[in-house]
Formats: structure tokens, sequence, C-alpha cells
């Protein structure tokens, strides 16, 4: 099933609340969308959903057992490409492909490497360094090893933050298409981004995530069809709708704080 579910979960650091009271499902085969400000804990709760950390209380599942550490059924692809640097693109491919199916030979595990590393269009840095390619190059080999494993959950945290306008949209355009490719068998994505736009395009859900603590503020439906042409969902009335929406919610803490400091400055000139 593939199901992921957080209870009443929370996470401190210290005597500090990250985030606290988080409820959500994602279901099979669900793109969700985490989006909201920085500190409100979005990398944090995928750090813990990738089973690197355990939550201070609640509780974490993948189809209803607990998640308490890593495990090959969670693929993870973190912001800074995370490539071992001394070795070469297809060897940190086939390290993956070696956890995720020992029993295969290195030979085959070689072609699958070099099968998917094509599929994101990188046909020639099988025997590259990281440290020879662009990081848009790099991020695409850390969604090729990832979508390699084959791991039924896919967690990003926010992949292309640091990349270009043209590789970012380039790269937003593969995720869809890989993960569109087998609608059978579709991952459930976990992605982290505080970019509003990321998120129409490439999610079913959008969870809206506040700060101090964290916590959800709102779950919106993107009620959009796919396959989704960047083109013309810019021009979508539908999107310009669900932007607003993002944006109203995103901006909700900032408004709230305003609005009390006024009532508290009003009280004090009336005493």
């Amino acid at each position: 099933m593939h199901e992921i579910a957080l209870h009443d979960v929370a996470f401190s650091y210290g005597s500090q609340t990250i985030f606290e009271d988080i409820n959500f499902t994602a279901y099979a085969g669900e793109f969700v969308c985490l989006l909201g400000p920085s500190g409100c804990g979005k990398s944090t709760l995928l750090r813990l959903l990738a089973g690197l950390g355990q939550p201070s209380s609640g509780r974490l599942t993948l189809d209803g057992s607990p998640i308490t550490g890593p495990g090959l059924d969670r693929g993870v692809v973190f912001q800074d490409y995370s490539l071992f640097p001394w070795m070469t693109t297809g060897q940190n491919v086939v390290l993956a492909l070696n956890q995720a199916f020992p029993g295969n030979s290195k030979a085959e595990q070689a072609e699958t490497a070099q099968a998917y590393l094509e599929m994101v269009g990188l046909t020639d840095v099988f025997h590259k360094l990281p440290g020879a390619l662009s990081g848009g190059m790099r991020q695409r080999a850390a969604i090729a090893r990832a979508f390699a494993i084959n791991s039924p959950v896919l967690l990003m945290d926010e992949p292309f933050g640091a990349l270009d306008a043209i590789t970012r949209a380039r790269l937003q355009d593969l995720l869809l298409q890989l993960w569109q490719h087998n609608s059978a068998e579709r991952k459930t994505v976990f992605f982290v981004t505080h970019d509003v736009e990321e998120a129409i395009l490439l999610a079913d859900r959008v969870v809206v995530m506040g700060v101090n603590p964290g916590s959800v503020r709102s779950v919106l439906e993107v009620d959009i069809p796919r396959p989704r042409r960047r083109q013309e969902l810019y021009s979508d009335p539908a999107f310009a709708e669900l932007r607003h929406k993002l944006i109203r919610e995103l901006n909700a803490d900032v408004l709230e704080k305003l609005n009390h400091g006024r009532t508290v400055q009003s009280a004090g000139e009336a005493i």
C-alpha cells in the first residue's frame, strides 16, 4: 500500500519545540508537498520519515508499521546531492543497488545503474567523479539512484532549491515523468519546498506548515488535471486561485503576529 501516517507527532531540540501536533496521512501513490517558511520543521520532519531521528512524541508509520530507522522502503534525495565524492557517479548508484538487490551480479547492477542514469539524461557520466559534474547533473544522479533502488516511498528535501531556474524546471518535469511512468506502481512522494508554484506543479495535495512552533496550518487539494504543462498552468484561473490561497496561508503567521502587536499596542495606549 505504501501509506505513510503521522499521528500527533512532535519534535523538540533541547527546550525548543520545533513542531507539534502533526497529523496527516499520505496515501499510496500520492505526491505530497510540504510547504512552509524556513524554521517550521519541514526538513526535520522529512528526516524523521527517513528514520534518521525519532519524534519526541507521537508515531510515524508506513503501512501501519512504526518507522524506527532507515530502510530501503524509503528512497531519500537531499538538497546537497549526497554523492560520495571519491566514488564515480556510476559507483554511487551501484552501491545503492548492491544494498537493495544483493543477489544481483555486478554486471546486472552496473547495467541497471547505467540505464537509470540514461533515463535522467546522464549518458556518459558513469566513470566520472561527482566533482566533474554540474550541480544539476549531480542532482539528476541522486534522483537516478533513488529511482534505481525502486523504493515505494520517495522523500525529497528541497532537491532543486540551489539550482538555476532553467535546470530547476527541467528536473521538475523529469521528476514528474518518472513518477507518472508507471501508474499501477506509482511511488508515494513527500517533497519539501518553500516554493508555492513548485508545490502546485508537482503535488496532489499541499501541506502548509506554520511556525513557532511548527504545525499543520492547512491541507489543500491541487484539483488541476495531469499532466500539467507549465505554459498552460500559469494562465489557468484554478492555478491563480490556489496560488493565492497558499500565499495567504503562508503569510497567516506574520499577519497574526502583526494583528496581535497592534492589539497589544492599542491596549497599552488605552491604559
